[in-house]
């Protein structure tokens, strides 16, 4: 078995491309190592990859002409595609748009053209979002809600994702999953996500911005889980070449003040809060329904916030220095 990961040094990535190759599975690695975040995080992560005999890598922008020519010699080996790469961040996506238009919507029809081409291909699982649910308000999200009021251009590119995945597996018969993560957080996480800024922020005792109001949550997801369940996934392909999407959440939202309590007990150290405004592009609350990835695979989340904020922190402690 030979699986194709493309953002493979990235967060989510990096964890499900380390899992795969400690049970034996060959993993082709595909990431274009951009600076939206520190690249030296990308490497580290690749870094413990590459130790891996199982591990090949390319850096390539899947979305440039002729960037998966380099794939050829391994078509025949290919078995599944974990399509991770995108470019991140939803008020990023206000201001770069052209360039989430360029990852996001390019590279994942350039991934779907060669998926079509591999002659032993059994699943393509995407990564999707919970943004896509953007301005609906009601809970949980099911993924039968409908998807038609995004609040952010990354949860456009997102949707279109699905969409265009929908189509080609309508069209060629491609098996697909798109997954829509919920907040996902945990050790060798990206810095410009909340709870590892916030942790940067207690740490050399700068402002926490927290947006006004009490009811601000997320439904955060411990990677621990989010992996486990990628790979449950990865077995389970839809049936005559369908395509579908699945939320992988927590399935119980918390309060954003809370997660800033248990980053100051796990630092030892009290925030200094500052709020402000909540942005548009920032939605209230977030809450996975995740009772149809339950019955497929019988997945549950089993990682409760506090403990996984201590394995976060614990982390961050000796990558970031004990001091940060």
């Amino acid at each position: 078995m030979t699986i194709l990961v493309t953002g493979a040094a990235g967060f989510v990535g990096y964890h499900v491309s380390q899992a795969l190759l400690e049970k034996g599975i060959q993993v082709i690695g595909m990431d274009n190592l951009n600076t939206y975040y520190s690249p030296a995080l990308k490497q580290a992560r690749l870094a413990r990859l590459r130790a891996h005999s199982g591990f090949t890598f390319y850096e390539q922008d899947i979305a440039a002409p002729g960037a998966l020519d380099v794939l050829h010699p391994h078509k025949q080996a290919i078995t599944g595609v974990l399509h991770l790469a995108a470019q991140a961040g939803v008020r990023y996506s206000m201001a770069n748009p052209a360039v989430f238009a360029h990852s996001n919507v390019l590279g994942h029809v350039a991934i779907l053209e060669f998926a079509r081409t591999l002659p032993r291909l059994e699943h393509v699982v995407y990564a999707s979002s919970s943004s896509v649910y953007g301005r609906n308000t009601s809970l949980p999200f099911r993924e039968t809600d409908a998807v038609d009021l995004p609040g952010s251009f990354y949860a456009v590119t997102k949707r279109t994702g699905e969409l265009t995945s929908s189509t080609y597996s309508h069209l060629y018969g491609l098996p697909q999953t798109g997954l829509r993560f919920f907040t996902v957080y945990g050790p060798w996480g990206r810095p410009d996500m909340a709870y590892y800024s916030f942790a940067r922020a207690i740490m050399r005792g700068d402002d926490v911005t927290l947006y006004e109001g009490d009811a601000l949550a997320r439904d955060f997801t411990y990677i621990a889980d989010v992996v486990s369940a990628v790979l449950a996934v990865l077995g389970k392909p839809p049936e005559h070449g369908a395509s579908r999407v699945l939320n992988i959440g927590n399935h119980r939202p918390e309060s954003v003040r809370h997660l800033v309590h248990l980053l100051e007990c796990a630092l030892g150290k009290e925030a200094k809060l500052k709020l402000l405004p909540r942005p548009e592009a920032d939605v209230e609350m977030t809450w996975a329904d995740i009772d149809q990835i339950k019955a497929l695979t019988g997945w549950y989340p089993t990682t409760v916030l506090k403990d996984g904020i201590d394995h976060f922190v614990e982390w961050f402690r000796q990558y970031e220095g004990a001091d940060c």
